[in-house]
């Protein structure tokens, strides 16, 4: 796929993607790929795995299709969202490997589950990590409030609200900004969609200086997201490598947030 038309399926706008959904809208039944209409369910969802178009693993409210042609990557804005556990050694101290295995995989359970359903695609899952992508083709223009939903729900998820604390500390950084998306790895060989370039550092280093509980928002996010930041605390952070402070908005989930 040419880096045009990769540009015009991600930014939602490509015309063969429109001619599309009303051809498979006619094919039974749901759910369908929020993005091209393809059946997932009744004989359509029989019919469609024998061109391409299975439930994409790395969201499974999207078509396989849509997001892994072979594509030359493009630069375009997007919003990043990294959840990362917080003191995942100090847990991991404190219990055995299987104990801690199914902390994580619980956590994994609820964090891809909220960012699913927001619409992300989900790039990594990392030691004790998720990684989501929020695309304007498949998260709407407001992809940065999209993201922001979806943190807050992560954390009441995993019981920041509970007046008992979590079970387990999660903290979460956002960021709009522009990054190359498109497939990378080995010539011929293994190869994934993701997104790569200094936004993306930007969100993971937001992430980890997220306490528990909390969701820094950096300014460019706040904007895209039009959110009302008025009464909200501000932070100017130094992150490594950048000569600059980047400015967050802080949003707090707990039981008496």
């Amino acid at each position: 796929m040419t880096q045009a038309k990769w540009r015009e399926v991600l930014l939602g706008v490509h015309p063969g993607l429109f001619r599309r959904r009303k051809v498979y809208k006619l094919i039974p039944s749901d759910p369908r790929c929020r993005f091209c209409n393809a059946p997932f369910g009744g004989i359509g969802g029989m019919l469609m795995p024998l061109v391409g178009r299975r439930q994409y693993h790395k969201n499974p409210l999207f078509c396989e299709m849509c997001l892994n042609e072979e594509v030359e990557g493009v630069e375009v804005e997007l919003t990043m969202l990294f959840a990362d556990v917080r003191g995942s050694t100090a847990l991991a101290e404190r219990m055995s490997a299987s104990e801690f295995s199914r902390l994580i995989n619980r956590f994994y359970a609820v964090a891809t589950r909220a960012l699913i359903q927001s619409d992300a695609l989900i790039d990594k899952l990392v030691g004790d990590e998720v990684i989501g992508l929020y695309l304007p083709a498949f998260a709407g223009a407001n992809h940065a409030g999209s993201a922001i939903h979806a943190a807050h729900e992560l954390l009441h998820l995993t019981g920041h609200a509970n007046r008992g604390g979590p079970w387990i500390p999660v903290g979460v950084g956002i960021h709009t900004g522009s990054a190359y998306v498109g497939l990378v790895g080995s010539e011929g060989g293994i190869g994934d969609l993701t997104a790569l370039g200094d936004a993306v550092n930007i969100t993971a280093r937001l992430s980890s200086l997220a306490a528990a509980g909390e969701i820094l928002v950096s300014e460019p996010a706040c904007a895209a997201a039009s959110l009302d930041s008025g009464g909200l605390e501000t932070r100017r952070l130094e992150l490594k490598g950048r000569s600059e402070p980047v400015a967050v908005r802080v949003l707090k989930i707990g039981p008496a947030a």
